[in-house]
């Protein structure tokens, strides 16, 4: 069954169909199991209140994407970095900060400002590698700043609380991307980046200000409501298409119904992909239980690991890999079953393993085979894969840094979970 999963995942099998297929040939021919229960497996694998954030999710921020709010975060983050030298390259990373707020997706980060500062870079002397790899490399702020639909699915699998998992994101975000920042900085003493020489006057300042707070305002919307316990994270991501679609409507005033149609579309196909997705990996995770395999690696990963800090290390270099080769939700709903109960007895905090798993797991989206940031940013920076890993990598480099920092010091995860209630 291994052989054949990896013989299909080689020829370009999407992953959906993988997760599918082998489970249902071993519980079909080895295990007699009727279609009947094994359709009801599937269906049972979606049929979870949490997994409808996700739509509504996916939609707010094509919503926001459609109204032209990205430039309003560019000027915005501008403003914030002043005149340093390789200033666009750290306004780059502020506005990924930013728009993790709207989107919850590292794809649509790369896309959306990648289109707007990939170009604006080359223009200002930037190579189209090292404007791509700085986009690329942001982008993955955007899954681990909350609202994230990865998370989403995270909570559905493992019953943890969508509330607990948005708050533990933000300081590892934070730190993924001050560690991006200083690299950044560092590459623009050394190649002399250009820096912005002009003034921003007070007034052009405030309307940059007042132009973006309502965008500002959707993250604020969306934890204000969860903390005050106004409406769950199911309900916080409808209330966020509201809000997307009002501001677009009547202040923006760029919402048409071509985009919001459009809108609808790439909603209703990237939400149908991923739940599939998951429903598929029920049976995968009916096989992993019928064969305890769960059970066997534990006993063989605590007989052989008797420090937590090494076990911490080790799963570390596989969230790496597996982020390397797989689709994000896939290895989440794969690895937790099996990883999640052997971390807790080490001592581990639920909420800081799932933080570590998706840190690594997101950073695997800039890195090839299977990095959809990266060549998503290829095309748009008109540049090749081969000469863009090179310049990518160093920024990798930076951001498995800051997740070591994640790993072993606790609190960075744990700090705004415990202040808000969340956890004790």
């Amino acid at each position: 069954m291994v052989f054949l999963f990896v013989i299909l995942l080689v020829i370009g099998v999407p992953i959906a169909f993988v997760l599918g297929l082998v489970p249902l040939i071993y519980l079909l021919f080895f295990k007699g199991l009727p279609l009947i229960a094994i359709a009801s497996k599937l269906y049972g694998g979606i049929d979870n209140y949490v997994l409808l954030a996700l739509p509504f999710f996916i939609l707010a921020g094509n919503i926001m994407n459609n109204t032209g709010i990205t430039k309003d975060l560019v000027n915005f983050a501008r403003l914030l970095v002043g005149r340093v030298r390789g200033a666009l390259a750290q306004v780059n990373i502020v506005v990924s900060i930013a728009f993790a707020g709207l989107t919850g997706a590292a794809v649509a980060d790369t896309a959306a400002i990648g289109s707007i500062l990939i170009p604006a870079m080359k223009e200002e002397g930037y190579s189209a590698e090292y404007s791509a790899a700085v986009t690329t490399a942001s982008s993955v702020i955007g899954p681990i700043i909350p609202p994230s639909i990865i998370m989403v699915i995270y909570a559905s699998v493992t019953g943890e609380s969508v509330g607990a998992l948005f708050m533990g994101g933000f300081l590892p975000g934070l730190a993924v991307a001050l560690s991006l920042m200083i690299l950044a900085y560092i590459y623009a003493i050394r190649l002399n980046h250009p820096k912005r020489t002009e003034r921003i006057s007070a007034k052009e300042a405030f309307y940059i200000i007042r132009r973006s707070v309502l965008a500002m305002m959707v993250p604020l919307i969306i934890i204000g409501g969860i903390l005050t316990g106004v409406f769950t994270p199911t309900e916080a991501a409808a209330v966020a298409c509201l809000y997307a679609f009002l501001v677009g409507v009547f202040y923006y005033k760029t919402l048409t119904v071509k985009n919001m149609i459009d809108s609808l579309i790439d909603a209703g196909r990237v939400s149908a992909t991923i739940l599939l997705i998951i429903s598929a990996s029920q049976l995968f995770s009916m096989v992993l239980t019928i064969e305890k395999i769960p059970e066997h690696i534990a006993e063989v990963m605590t007989s052989v690991i008797t420090n937590k800090y090494v076990f911490l290390l080790v799963v570390n270099v596989l969230f790496f890999f597996m982020g390397m080769v797989m689709e994000i939700s896939a290895s989440v709903i794969m690895l937790t079953p099996i990883l999640l109960p052997l971390a807790m007895e080490y001592g581990v905090h639920p909420l800081h393993f799932a933080l570590i798993m998706l840190v690594n797991l997101n950073i695997g989206l800039t890195t090839p085979p299977v990095g959809v940031c990266l060549f998503t940013a290829v095309p748009i920076a008109k540049c090749s894969v081969e000469k863009m890993v090179p310049k990518v990598m160093p920024f990798v480099i930076a951001e498995m840094i800051a997740v070591l920092f994640i790993t072993y010091v606790p609190e960075i995860t744990l700090f705004l979970p415990r202040l808000t209630g969340f956890i004790e």
